[in-house]
Formats: C-alpha cells, sequence, structure tokens
C-alpha cells in the first residue's frame, strides 16, 4: 500500500461519511499559483458560513502560510508547533469570523514544506478532533504538484480546481485533474474559474476543461461556477480581510454566495 493509499484509508477512518456528524473535505487547489486561490478559500468560506454551516478553513501550504497574510494576523501557534509536539491542532485553531475558524500554517519554515508522509498522517489524523466543531472542512493546498499538495488531495472527499483564463492557467488546470484522477477516480472533482473578463468567456473555458477531461481522462468533472473580475477583491487584499465582510453587496460577494449554494444543490 503506497502513501497516498495509506492517506486515503486514513481520511475515510477519520471522516468516514458525510453526515451531520462529520464535515465535508473539500481541497481547494489550482496547478499554477497567482489564480486567487487563497482569497477565493476565505470568501467562500465566509459565505457558507452565512448559511448557518460551520467551516474550518486548513491553510495547508504549509511552508509559506497564505491565509493569516491575507487576513491580517499573527497567530500566536500554528501546525509547525503541532509538527514538533508541543500543540495539538485543537490549540491552535482560531476564529477568523462568525462560523469561520482557521487552522495556520507558518511562513519560511523549510521543514513543514517537506513533510514525511508519517508528518502528514499526523495532520490528518488530528483532525478528528474537530469533526464535531465544523460542518465543512476547507482546505487550501498550494499551487503545483508537490508531495504535501497531493497527498492532501487524495485526502480529500472533494476537490476544486481553480482557473484564470491565461492559457498557462488553464492547462495546468488541466494537468492537475489530470493528476489526480490517475491517483483516485472516486473523487469529485469541481473546475471554477476566476478573474474572468466575461461570463461567456468562464463558461467557454469550464465547458472546455470538462470536455477535454471527459475524452481524453474519462473523467467527470463538474463546474462550480465563476468569479468575474471585481475591483473590490483587490482592494481587499489590500486592507487583509475578505471581500464578503467588506463589500456584502458587490458582485463578488453575490456570486461567491452562489458557489457556495451550488455546494449544498
Amino acid at each position: 500500500m503506497d502513501q497516498a493509499e495509506n492517506l486515503r484509508m486514513l481520511i475515510k477512518k477519520t471522516f468516514p461519511a458525510v453526515s451531520k456528524k462529520t464535515p465535508r473535505v473539500i481541497a481547494v487547489t489550482s496547478g499554477k499559483g497567482g489564480v486567487g486561490k487563497t482569497n477565493l478559500v476565505i470568501g467562500l468560506a465566509a459565505a457558507i458560513s452565512r448559511f448557518k454551516k460551520r467551516v474550518i478553513i486548513l491553510d495547508a501550504d504549509l511552508g509559506l502560510a497564505n491565509i493569516d497574510v491575507a487576513l491580517g494576523i499573527v497567530p500566536k501557534y500554528n501546525l509547525h508547533h503541532v509538527i514538533q509536539g508541543k500543540k495539538k491542532i485543537s490549540d491552535i485553531i482560531m476564529k477568523i469570523y462568525e462560523g469561520v475558524k482557521i487552522i495556520p500554517a507558518a511562513s519560511g519554515i523549510e521543514e513543514l514544506a517537506n513533510l514525511s508522509s508519517f508528518q502528514r498522517e499526523e495532520i490528518i489524523f488530528q483532525l478528528n478532533s474537530l469533526k464535531e466543531e465544523a460542518d465543512i472542512l476547507l482546505i487550501d493546498t498550494p499551487a503545483g504538484i508537490s508531495n504535501n499538495t497531493i497527498d492532501f488531495l487524495l485526502a480529500s472527499q472533494e476537490i476544486i480546481v481553480i482557473s484564470t483564463s491565461e492559457p498557462t492557467a488553464i492547462t495546468d488546470a488541466y494537468a492537475m485533474i489530470k493528476i489526480i484522477s490517475k491517483k483516485n477516480r472516486d473523487i469529485k472533482i469541481w473546475i471554477m474559474i476566476n478573474m474572468a473578463n466575461s461570463e461567456k468567456e468562464a463558461k467557454e473555458i469550464a465547458r472546455g476543461i470538462i470536455l477535454t477531461s471527459k475524452r481524453f481522462l474519462n473523467v467527470s468533472v463538474q463546474s462550480l461556477g465563476f468569479l468575474l473580475k471585481d475591483r473590490c477583491i483587490p482592494e481587499a487584499v489590500r486592507k487583509q480581510s475578505s471581500f464578503n465582510i467588506l463589500y456584502p453587496y458587490s458582485q463578488a460577494s453575490r456570486t461567491t454566495t452562489l458557489l457556495a449554494k451550488r455546494l449544498y444543490a
């Protein structure tokens, strides 16, 4: 049994089924960086919480933490303390908004960027202690195909692959879907287009990825939707907050609410 299979077995034991007592485990990923993934995760978490759902975000970009920076917070403890055995995950969890908590990673620590399979298994195992605290666990993975990224993806029940209209982002999104499907064909895969110039453009890109995945990989990919370019998003980034919180009536906020609904359709 390989390392990925060990992780899949562990996640099934930790979160055996989606029910009222066990959270859905959804990883959000992308083939390349710069597609707005982390800001989308934060916005999506805030939107889901408005439906009276409890959300925990795991910052799985372990060596280059993003979520705490994006929110302008300085966690006292992070996953580095968990790996060192000084703290448990339940000790480092932080509330950021009503209904939304995060498990912070750390920046500039090489040890976290290159975890062993055993260390990744330990993190997932400790998530078991949070089963009663969340309805949905969002895993914000780093872009690319590092061992950390792939193992956290394979330990999830669903994966949202983010792409933009850039050719490299589209190509890398398809490559990510290809890698995931080769390792585990049972994971539900969503495609979501971010920072689109128009609805037509977003739908064409998503349709192309879905059809290509079906034709060449025999994999069913579902469209989660799209988010158009919106000035409130970079403004929220500068202010280190979620656009849903700062601009609740913006187009981006309304659209993210629809994405949250789609997840629970």
